[in-house]
């Protein structure tokens, strides 16, 4: 007799073929190549400039991001704040605070600049706080003195007003400036014909940041955004370039055309508008139903040869009479999609409508439709001046009078009728008489809500109100709603804060912790990868692929995430490694038991990772539960441990489940009649140390 040991039978191994295990392969790469591109783009953007120089593909480049680094590493400012809150009736307090907090935080990230601020309330005894965390702020004393301002909240009206016109002195300037800049593209141009590369005349005349450093290169373009580029390279063939500089509305543009191809269709038309109480930019009085009849009527008439003559008779769009409705050539995406689904497949010549937009009633009349064809161009480009440039845009919106001062109260409530989510506004006297007069002169426009600058609602007037109480009703959620109150509420009520205290992290101090960071787990790293290749041999060395593609892929999604990386996110990340070793750890180990009961290698490997599963599952698991519960009841730097460490978690199990198996198998069929020894440094099976049994 022999006792033997007892195996629950795993259960069975789908079967995966040859091709399945080539594809997933190539597809690890792939994901490989992507995450390194994503973390590093610099190397990536140098190989499509490569191939756009060689093949004038006119890829357009990876735009770099860094990551974002918390203030333990980038250094900042720690300032913590006490809101007084004694003349807020006691059930209102935290409202307010809540309040005070979204306007520090929309303060920092416009004003200061501060991508990823931390601007969080905790209580202590009676004191309501409020912590704030600013990485990469040097100047603590300007970040004290923008948060301690009280909020202004202010109402605006549109700004009808018309332009003011330019000086004389700055009309000779702007003529001045626009006669050098066309000397400067004559200048180029005449280099050009003399002989010079048109690369050289791209890299000492053109003022195009975007395309400099691709010798000029456009992509291909289309006739919506270089309507005149586009007309001149329609009569050219590829590699002539403009002799004369081509003025546009930016500037002048020397033009080389590279290539052309074919593209979807474009399509001309013409409209014909009737617009009606409530449409967006309308300001007539007929009703939906009777803008619909008198449409319906028109069109009764309407014909190729009489449509102008009809828009300029009926259409309620400004300006449409001149040019008879024609909205020139369009290409798809470029109409709201109402218009864009009656017209696209319609025959040309055709009158169709009414179509409803949110513009109101069209009558559309098919001109015509053509292939449409893209040219590949490069220039060399100088910018002239506009007006706006020196006289900037009358701003959209201008003050009415009526601020927080003449708030009362703001808060949310319900509809009766309807049960929707609104927001009641409660004015004093003086506010109940400024706001029936802005009401009053803005019915059926728009009349926003300022809250230090920032446009934080925009609500349309739909009647005068006198009464010094209104709604703002629109598709709120309940917490949107919420936050709105408090916004309004924070410049009606503002709650004073007082600076408790502040502390400044030095950015060489974040840098050092940085880089010794960095190097400990670089460090790190590799030991574990020598450990692996020495003990496992050829599946630690396939290990060490599988931990670098984890490497790459958490990185890329901390960048992708947005994650603010701080020292206990990377004490996080480098726990996660370990974790994802463990993982190989597991299935090594379940692999030498396999070999050493005989089996053969490709069905030893499926049996590691079905029988290992259920231990690897177990740990990642319980590591996952113990991240939501820091999640749940951590803050600040325990928070950011939280996160990391759950994301490396998920990607550690993806890798070690998906990556290895896959690398396993795919490399599997290559090791032979010496693949227990490649894999495991001893012979397959046989020896009485390897099979101890007891007999009787």
């Amino acid at each position: 007799m022999a006792y033997k040991s007892f195996r629950r039978p795993a259960p069975a191994a789908r079967a995966v073929t040859r091709r399945q295990i080539n594809r997933r392969t190539i597809g690890v790469v792939i994901l490989a190549v992507i995450c390194v591109v994503v973390v590093l783009p610099a190397i990536g953007n140098r190989v499509l400039a490569r191939i756009n120089t060689i093949a004038n593909l006119g890829l357009p480049l990876i735009p770099e991001r860094a990551f974002n680094l918390g203030l333990d590493l980038q250094g900042g400012a720690h300032l913590i704040y006490r809101a007084e809150t004694k003349d807020i009736p006691i059930p209102d307090r935290a409202d307010a605070v809540e309040g005070v907090r979204d306007v520090i935080e929309r303060r920092v990230r416009g004003g200061l600049g501060v991508a990823e601020p931390l601007v969080q309330t905790t209580r202590v005894s009676d004191d309501h706080r409020i912590i704030v965390e600013l990485p990469g702020v040097t100047d603590v004393k300007q970040a004290i003195a923008m948060i301690g301002e009280t909020p202004v909240l202010e109402f605006k009206e549109e700004n009808t007003d018309p332009p003011r016109a330019l000086t004389p002195e700055e009309e000779r300037q702007l003529t001045e400036d626009n006669a050098r800049a066309e000397q400067k593209a004559l200048e180029a141009a005449a280099k050009i014909s003399g002989g010079m590369s048109f690369a050289e005349a791209v890299k000492k005349y053109s003022e195009d940041a975007a395309t400099k450093g691709q010798e000029g290169n456009l992509g291909f373009v289309a006739r919506e955004r270089y309507s005149e580029l586009y007309d001149w390279a329609k009569g050219q063939r590829d590699g002539v370039v403009s002799a004369k500089p081509i003025r546009s509305l930016r500037g002048w543009h020397i033009v080389k055309r590279l290539a052309s191809r074919s593209s979807e269709k474009e399509v001309q038309a013409a409209h014909l508008l009737i617009c009606y109480k409530g449409a967006e930019r309308c300001d007539g009085s007929l009703t939906k139903e009777q803008a619909k009849a008198k449409i319906e009527e028109i069109k009764k008439d309407a014909k190729p040869e009489n449509f102008a003559a009809l828009v300029k008779q009926y259409s309620t769009e400004p300006g449409a009479g001149e040019r008879g409705g024609d909205l020139g050539s369009f290409r798809r995406g470029a109409m709201v999609k109402p218009f864009e689904e009656a017209i696209w497949d319609a025959p040309v010549k055709a009158i169709i409508g009414p179509v409803e937009t949110q513009f109101g009633w069209h009558l559309i009349y098919k001109k015509g439709e053509a292939p449409l064809t893209e040219y590949q161009l490069a220039q060399v480009f100088v910018a002239t001046k506009q007006k706006t440039d020196i006289l900037p845009p009358p701003e959209p919106w201008k003050p009415t009078g009526l601020s927080g001062k003449q708030l009362k109260r703001a808060e949310v409530a319900t509809d009766p009728n309807t049960g929707q989510v609104q927001v009641s506004l409660q004015f004093n006297d003086e506010g109940a008489r400024l706001f029936g007069e802005i009401t009053g002169r803005n019915v059926n426009k728009q009349v926003a809500i300022f809250l230090d600058g920032t446009v934080i609602s925009d609500p349309r007037v739909s009647e005068a109100i006198t009464s010094g109480s209104a709604v703002i009703s629109g598709s709120f959620t309940l917490a949107e709603a919420k936050q709105l109150a408090q916004r309004l509420n924070a410049g009606a009520l503002p709650v004073p804060v007082e600076l408790l205290s502040q502390q400044k992290v030095d950015a060489t101090l974040g840098a050092d912790s940085l880089a010794k960071s960095f190097r400990a787990g670089v460090v790190g790293l590799i030991l574990v990868m020598i450990f692996m290749v020495l003990y496992y041999r050829l599946p630690g060395l396939l290990s060490v692929f599988s931990l670098l593609v984890y490497a790459v892929l958490n990185l890329a999604l901390f960048k992708l995430m947005g994650v603010t990386l701080t020292l206990s996110g990377i004490a996080a990340f480098i726990l996660s490694v370990g974790m994802a070793v463990d993982t190989n750890v597991l299935v090594f180990e379940r692999l030498k038991e396999e070999l050493r009961s005989g089996g053969t290698l490709r069905a030893g490997l499926e049996e590691a990772f079905i029988r290992s599963w259920p231990s690897i599952r177990d740990g990642h698991v319980t590591t996952l539960l113990s991240c939501l519960v820091l999640l749940w009841f951590g803050t600040g730097f325990i928070k950011g441990f939280a996160v990391v460490l759950a994301t490396g978690t998920l990607v550690s199990l993806f890798t070690a489940i998906s990556v290895t198996r896959t690398v396993f198998r795919f490399i599997a069929p290559w090791c032979g009649e010496r693949g227990s020894v490649l894999f495991l440094g001893h012979q397959r099976a046989g020896s009485q140390s390897d099979n101890l049994r007891h007999t009787s």
